[in-house]
């Protein structure tokens, strides 16, 4: 197949290299599909993009209120952080609050993407942990919402777990897809992990990100989703950290935008002054092109203004480097939104 064809292009010098394919889905937070590009309804595990409605138990048990947990700490747990001091510093802070040890952390662990953390650990002889794991914000505020309500601790993370059954509830509702209908397999970190249409993943960020217009959310569902939009956009460096994207997409735009990418390269956001949520997948699961295909979907919607994009331009071209970290290529987003 001609590569020149396909939605994004990866140039080395002035050829292209590479490409890859996209699916996109555009919906509004009333259910209205308004743009896509491939298949807005291809089945797709969103991964850690799911992490904002993994955390609806929390706020909706009364754990924040119960252990005295902070916004902060609410950010963390919708976080794919990179094991940052701070992220590792918090998630040992809210295991103290709900009195609970590292080793119930059921994530497993990692190298954290922060190198120079890695480095000291090894320096001082130490041994990698699961606080280091990217997904254990979100493990440790899941081990507070079944603290809270005196469930079993140590199998929280298996699918038949009550507090599991409850996030499925929770995401059934937001999404209004059919619970039966929500297939589940085991995401990285041990938990469960959900696949639906790419469309409903974009109609959770448009409710998370706007839940006012979602006309027939109850209250208490809209304010919980409210809080945490404001938790993650108040804090988007728990989300991720230092120089990733998520991070940076919501400080450029200082609170209108909540997103939460996740593993074999999805991305979701919403933005909150239009209500419309996007939901994207690449094909073939390389992540490389995903900031760039998210930063041509907000341009081409009109999301956002020149200093943004220009301060997030890296992100949108993104540049191909050799190993003296010189640019000689960049992913270019080439698609164009079908408009419904």
């Amino acid at each position: 197949m001609d590569q020149s064809t396909k939605p994004i292009h990866v140039y080395r010098g002035k050829y292209i290299e590479s490409a890859h394919d996209v699916h996109i889905a555009v919906v509004s937070a009333k259910g209205d599909l308004l743009a896509y590009y491939g298949d807005p309804v291809r089945q797709t595990f969103a991964r850690s993009s799911m992490k904002p409605f993994q955390a609806l138990p929390v706020v909706e048990t009364g754990a924040m209120e119960a252990y005295n947990l902070t916004e902060r700490e609410l950010s963390l747990f919708c976080a794919s952080h990179i094991g940052e001091p701070y992220h590792r510093e918090s998630v040992m802070e809210v295991l103290g609050k709900i009195n609970l040890p590292e080793d119930k952390l059921q994530c497993g662990t990692h190298i954290p993407k922060d190198t120079e953390s890695y480095k000291r650990l090894v320096q001082s002889g130490g041994e990698l942990t699961p606080v280091y794991s990217n997904c254990s914000g979100k493990h440790s505020g899941m081990l507070a919402g079944v603290a809270q309500q005196g469930m079993d601790v140590d199998t929280y993370h298996e699918l038949s777990h009550p507090y599991q059954q409850q996030i499925i509830d929770g995401i059934a509702n937001v999404s209004g897809y059919e619970r039966e209908k929500i297939m589940t397999s085991v995401d990285g970190c041990g938990l469960p992990v959900h696949r639906m249409p790419l469309y409903y993943n974009a109609l959770m960020f448009a409710r998370l990100a706007a839940p006012d217009k979602w006309t027939d959310g109850t209250s208490e569902r809209q304010s919980a989703l409210g809080r945490i939009r404001d938790a993650m956009t108040s804090y988007p460096e728990m989300v991720a950290g230092t120089d990733q994207f998520d991070t940076d997409l919501m400080k450029a735009y200082e609170g209108r935008i909540v997103a939460k990418g996740g593993a074999e390269a999805v991305h979701c956001f919403g933005d909150r002054e239009t209500g419309i949520g996007v939901a994207l997948k690449i094909s073939d699961g390389n992540p490389r092109a995903t900031t760039a295909a998210s930063m041509e979907v907000l341009q081409q919607l009109g999301i956002g203004n020149e200093k943004i994009f220009a301060d997030l331009d890296d992100y949108h071209y993104v540049p191909v480097k050799n190993m003296r970290k010189e640019k000689i290529g960049e992913v270019k987003p080439v698609f164009k939104l079908n408009r419904i």
